[in-house]
């Protein structure tokens, strides 16, 4: 893979992704409606100018003609772009189920091979312990617009690969940051160096045909999901966010297991507060 367009690059997944899929001979092309600091953006049409290996293109996954610009001469597509809390219905309809739809129809129409769509625990997240780990069938319960975003990107997925004929992963990433930030994610955590374990071996899969993995670390506390649709790409979890238990409880304390953040595997996104008619209250 020597050219990747990663949209979204700005965001806290593709911050965390930039290093780790940085290799020789590969250039990454950033694409994000915000500002990169430390690479200044160049047309997407001009787009064979590197910086270090890198290219950055500013522009929204929304815009269809700039996203087609931006997926010429790119072996995949990495779609991490989009609003990735919960908001209301009308900015989660615009930009995360169509940004998403552009970005494959973009893929389909300039030759692009293969996309890793970066999708969520959110797509099942009203599913309940007695029902763990989940494998990667389970029927969708989202818990939230976000979460049927992720679920309508998911069923886009499937047709851009059934009928058109591209590979396309789609990653359920449960927590992915620098080091977990509470008791959930000692459950939960995809560590840095693993999330970029799990997406190389999504960009590098030998003929991946339409899938759905879960992207997670090898926590002890985990088991809430199955692993054994990323192992069959090749990733093997290295990292364990018990490491971090200590800190973790320092901050937060311990938490009780009939506590409502554990009672659905999406936890705070169950909440009554992200309920339609509080939103943005």
């Amino acid at each position: 893979m020597s050219r990747i367009l990663i949209t979204g690059a700005v965001g806290g997944v593709g911050t965390i992704l930039r290093p780790q899929l940085a290799a020789p001979g590969r250039t990454l092309r950033l694409l994000d409606i915000a500002p990169l600091a430390d690479l200044p953006a160049i047309p997407a049409a001009a787009a064979g100018r590197t910086a270090d290996g890198e290219e950055y293109v500013q522009a929204s996954v929304t815009d269809a003609a700039a996203m087609e610009k931006a997926c010429e001469g790119v072996d995949a597509i990495i779609h991490l772009g989009g609003i990735s809390v919960e908001a209301p219905w009308e900015r989660i309809h615009e930009v995360n189920i169509g940004g998403t739809c552009t970005v494959f129809e973009a893929a389909r129409r300039t030759g692009v091979p293969r996309v890793v769509f970066a999708s969520s625990n959110h797509v099942v997240g009203f599913h309940t312990p007695d029902e763990y780990p989940l494998p990667e069938t389970v029927t969708p319960l989202p818990d939230t617009y976000y979460g049927v975003s992720k679920v309508a990107g998911e069923a886009l997925g499937a047709l851009y690969a059934h009928r058109y004929g591209l590979d396309v992963i789609c990653v359920r990433i449960m927590s992915c940051f620098p080091e977990p930030a509470n008791p959930r994610m000692l459950a939960t955590w995809l560590s840095p160096d693993d999330a970029g374990r799990l997406f190389e071996a999504c960009l590098t899969a030998e003929k991946p045909g339409y899938r759905v993995v879960y992207g997670v670390s090898d926590n002890t506390r985990g088991g809430w999901v199955s692993q054994e649709g990323a192992r069959a790409l090749g990733f093997e979890p290295r990292d364990n966010a018990e490491a971090y238990a200590s800190q973790v409880r320092e901050r937060a304390g311990e938490v009780a297991d009939d506590d409502p953040v554990l009672a659905h595997l999406g936890g705070q996104f169950c909440f009554p507060n992200l309920d339609a008619d509080r939103l943005g209250a």
